[in-house]
């Protein structure tokens, strides 16, 4: 495909790819991003080798994103904090969501749209997980399971990436208030009950620690209450 001024295309690491241009004052901005959080954040998986052209606001967006991070010093493609991170996955989403679905899978998508929304009202609550999403939607575990994997994703991740989103969220509102609160305690608010498994899944996730998100040295100790969360 040949690519304008403000483009963005996907590209599938997996497969094969060649750049080649003309004009050597070309200059490019590749973001490599982790398949399964991209995933979990959207709740759908955009097909590599799709291309979006410039013209819509949320590719304008993308673009002015793409500017500030190539007039910045030191490294051409500097590191984003989680709240960028997430802005570009919403941007990218908007680029690259599915558009009219053939008729047969329109109702699955109105169900899949409403189970999302209650699951982003619910994910705080501990003791919320796929069974309770599939009961409060009126649908059996099967049926929503098979609507999280025709998506590439599974109701476990899409929760389990809603807290640690929002638990990056509250580090980083710890972090600029200079708030004391223990992080083991925003582990809770965000539906985690062990502190170890948080702990674990947010390094995964953002490739740090939750003390060093928030500017802290985390502590080793956690509460004696905290049980186990859902099973990854």
């Amino acid at each position: 495909m040949q690519l304008a001024v403000g483009d963005v295309t996907l590209v599938d690491v997996a497969r094969p790819v060649t750049c080649v241009s003309e004009d050597e004052s070309v200059r490019r901005l590749s973001l490599d991003l982790p398949r399964r959080s991209l995933i979990s954040h959207l709740g759908f998986e955009p097909q590599g080798g799709t291309c979006s052209r410039s013209g819509t606001p949320a590719g304008r967006l993308l673009y002015e994103v793409v500017l500030d991070a190539l007039k910045g010093g030191g490294s051409p493609c500097p590191p984003v904090d989680s709240y960028m991170q997430l802005a570009v996955y919403d941007l990218l989403g908007s680029l690259f969501a599915p558009t009219d679905p053939p008729p047969s899978s329109r109702y699955a998508n109105k169900v899949f749209t409403r189970i999302r929304g209650l699951i982003k009202d619910r994910f705080a609550d501990p003791d919320f997980g796929p069974t309770e999403a599939a009961a409060e939607a009126g649908i059996s575990l099967r049926y929503l399971q098979k609507l999280f994997t025709r998506c590439g994703s599974t109701c476990t991740e899409f929760i389990f990436s809603l807290r640690l989103n929002h638990a990056a969220r509250l580090l980083e509102r710890r972090k600029l208030l200079s708030i004391g609160e223990p992080i083991s305690a925003i582990a809770y608010d965000c539906g985690f009950r062990d502190y170890t498994h948080f702990a674990r899944k947010f390094r995964r996730r953002f490739g740090h620690s939750p003390g060093a998100h928030s500017g802290t040295l985390e502590k080793s100790s956690t509460p004696a209450t905290l049980c186990s969360d859902l099973s990854a």
